[in-house]
């Protein structure tokens, strides 16, 4: 077999940061050709003698697993080729196309092209709105790339820091970068589950994503209280906006898309059970009365319509995603006009209500797993960025029973 492969850093490509490709040197038939393999480092950084990436290196946090993921790459190469051989089509084959052969096998390192499989498979299950999430970040990231690709391997700590940087250079806020930081971390943890990259290169161990405190989205009592009571006819400008402000207040702070998806026969017995569009988590919630008056409403008047309220006009689940998308911003302008008709200062929209009864719940002594399962979280941690902090009338009651040593 007049065929082999040799590790090495290619120092005839230099980036523009200074850093070389480390590539399989493939040779084939007498002649050579160079397969990336995604990783980039500084010269000094390279071990030529022993084709290994010395401990200098600082872009992951085991150098030694980054080798052994190198030399991982070139046996499955040599497996490659060791096949085509026992078959018997390796002699008759270019180096050119023998480079695809080896090259498109590795092609599942792509982030970009996983994240493309992710997103059929999400529009496949009617997951419109995470599928147009992830299309969008990693839109950013192409661009971020110059539309070249990224392996999973060349996604480290050193990657994301320098991304990080390059998104704080266009005046882009902590919380954009949280978002976007979130999106490929539930990617690449996707890639590891699937098996297409390795756990030890992990760049999320090292690399932590911040997040800077957000203006206080939930309203006081009072101002609920207001909104339910306020006397609004049908055919008003608010009408609507405030029953699914209110109804979304009910019912456990249903989002917008799960309130646009709520069937009627979703309903029975004085009881709501559904299925969160996002998390599939059932739940099963008693009707009140307000909320009854309010269900009754809509059911009464759209009786041909297997929906409760009147917001997907559309059948197929793109252009249902579309409907959502739209009525939510006629929604959110007519909470503005609520608001002011109510005297609240803040910025009203549809994710006030879930905020509003995630902190009423903490105010009423709810314990944190409750209300964290009432909001359809899989963790406490993410109930408690709805409940960051007590209001400062709250700390100051309890600062008084503290020095009156009660």
């Amino acid at each position: 077999m007049n065929t082999n492969i040799v590790i090495t850093l290619d120092t005839r490509r230099k980036k523009k940061d200074g850093l070389y490709p480390i590539v399989m040197r493939l040779g084939h038939n007498r002649t050579t050709t160079a397969i990336p393999l995604g990783y980039h480092i500084h010269e000094k950084d390279w071990d030529e003698k022993n084709r290994l990436v010395k401990n200098s290196y600082k872009g992951v946090s085991s150098v030694t697993r980054l080798n052994n993921a190198i030399q991982k790459k070139k046996s499955d190469a040599m497996d490659i080729i060791l096949k085509l051989d026992e078959s018997g089509v390796l002699a008759s084959l270019s180096v050119t196309a023998l480079k695809d052969k080896v090259y498109k096998a590795d092609s599942k390192n792509s982030i970009f092209q996983f994240a493309d499989d992710l997103i059929e498979e999400l529009k496949k299950a009617h997951r419109i709105g995470t599928a147009r999430g992830y299309k969008d970040v990693m839109g950013v990231l192409k661009k971020y790339c110059n539309d070249k690709d990224l392996s999973f391997q060349n996604l480290n700590y050193d990657f994301l820091t320098k991304f990080e940087t390059h998104h704080y250079s266009k005046g882009n806020s902590a919380n954009g970068l949280a978002v976007y930081m979130r999106t490929i971390r539930a990617i690449y943890n996707k890639a590891v589950k699937a098996g297409l990259v390795e756990k030890e290169l992990y760049p999320f161990n090292d690399y932590k994503i911040k997040t800077t405190p957000t203006e206080k989205r939930a309203l006081d009592w009072e101002f609920i209280k207001k909104i339910i009571e306020q006397d609004i006819k049908p055919g008003q400008g608010c009408f609507n906006a405030r029953n699914y402000f209110v109804a979304s207040y009910m019912m456990y702070g249903m989002n917008y898309t799960d309130m646009a998806f709520l069937k009627k026969s979703d309903i029975s017995d004085g009881r709501i059970k559904y299925r969160r569009k996002k998390t599939s988590k059932l739940y099963d919630i008693k009707i009140t009365a307000n909320l009854e008056t309010i269900l009754s409403f809509y059911i009464n008047r759209n009786p041909e319509s297997e929906y409760v309220f009147p917001i997907l006009k559309r059948d197929t689940p793109l252009l249902q995603y579309r409907d959502i998308e739209w009525a939510r911003k006629r929604y959110n302008k007519k909470l503005k006009d609520l608001a002011a008709m109510c005297g609240i200062e803040g910025n009203l929209t549809s994710y006030v209500s879930r905020h509003s009864f995630a902190t009423q719940a903490m105010l009423q002594q709810v314990p944190l797993n409750a209300i964290s399962s009432m909001l359809g979280h899989s963790s406490l941690k993410t109930t408690q960025v709805y409940l960051k902090s007590l209001p400062n009338n709250v700390l100051d009651d309890y600062n008084e029973l503290i020095l009156a040593g009660k």
